[in-house]
């Protein structure tokens, strides 16, 4: 009987450094798509968005190896999904360079990040920066993938993806799956322990801002010890609190307790109570996943079979697509 499960697909830049945002926001619900038997998945380290900007080649190894191990640690399985190095699949950059001579020069001059990434990155303004939304619309298309579990900030990739393999299609009907975005409704977004106002991110100056899965137990107690909070010392969730509410939100997270529990068990209690019952939470919400990691990382050729195996299963979808591709625009099929 043919298979009519939907085809779910998800990239992560190989940073090694998965924050606590990361985790509930985004990989979490990465494993919840994969254990819901409604999609076949397709997880992907994209090593080749990376060199966007400039990498150290032994640090962008040994990260790839570190969030590799950290998605199988927070529970993407091998045996469930599709877990793979985007640099071992060809097909990637080799649909890009097709799909880009199907995409215009005013849609990617429009995209948001291009404009963010070149003032942060002004002295390295490369051609890489400008299309790589096209690479990501090839990560895409490839797969024919019906949904893309993505934040807000990516949305606009997405809706490139759709218009490319609408443009595609008309000159060449039944070609691609148009893509949706997913966004998550739940746990979409934890901020900064800094400034609650902005999104946890791995890339904040300040390490007091983010928590990594591979912070140990005593970082995560300072760093939350450090958490901005407000002179009023009760626990309750507002718009005028914002520091506390983020942290609320956060031991919801690690502990399934609604906001009424939260308040109700620390009832004037004050935030020296709270602070540390958030780090505690934290520590052991993170524990598996930081021990796991480390464990995984100590036998690499272990982690380059998964790799390996991943890649063929993923070739064995993409080099089909691309030879039907290829055949649509009148290349010679190659032996």
């Amino acid at each position: 009987m043919e298979n009519k499960r939907k085809v779910s697909l998800s990239g992560i830049q190989p940073s090694g450094k998965i924050t606590l945002g990361n985790y509930l926001g985004s990989i979490k619900n990465w494993v919840d798509i994969q254990d819901s038997d409604e999609y076949d998945n397709r997880y992907c380290v994209v090593d080749l968005h990376a060199i966007t900007v400039r990498q150290d080649p032994d640090d962008l190894r040994e990260q790839t190896y570190q969030l590799f191990a950290q998605l199988m640690a927070a529970g993407l399985d091998p045996d469930k999904c599709i877990l793979f190095i985007q640099s071992h699949v060809q097909g990637h950059p080799e649909l890009s360079w097709i799909l880009s001579c199907f995409t215009m020069f005013g849609e990617l001059s429009r995209m948001t990040q291009f404009k963010d990434k070149s003032q942060r990155h002004a002295d390295n303004i490369n051609a890489g920066l400008f299309t790589y939304p096209v690479l990501m619309a090839a990560d895409i298309l490839i797969y024919d993938a019906d949904i893309i579990p993505v934040g807000e900030d990516q949305r606009q990739h997405v809706e490139l993806a759709r218009d490319i393999a609408i443009r595609f299609n008309n000159r060449f009907p039944g070609s691609f799956v148009v893509p949706e975005a997913y966004i998550p409704k739940e746990g979409a977004k934890i901020m900064s322990l800094q400034d609650p106002s902005r999104k946890m991110s791995k890339s904040d100056t300040n390490e007091n801002s983010f928590i990594l899965v591979m912070d140990p137990p005593e970082a995560i107690v300072k760093k939350m010890k450090r958490a901005v909070t407000d002179s009023d010392a009760r626990v309750a969730a507002s718009p005028d609190k914002p520091g506390v509410t983020n942290l609320m939100h956060i031991y919801a997270a690690a502990t399934g307790k609604s906001f009424a529990e939260i308040e109700a068990e620390f009832e004037g209690k004050g935030y020296g109570v709270f602070k540390p019952a958030v780090a505690d939470a934290v520590v052991e919400l993170l524990r598996p996943l930081r021990e796991k990691s480390l464990e995984l990382l100590k036998d690499k050729a272990y982690l380059e079979d998964v790799m390996a195996k991943g890649a063929e299963k993923a070739r064995a979808i993409t080099d089909a697509k691309v030879r039907q591709i290829y055949d649509k625009l009148g290349f010679i099929a190659r032996r």
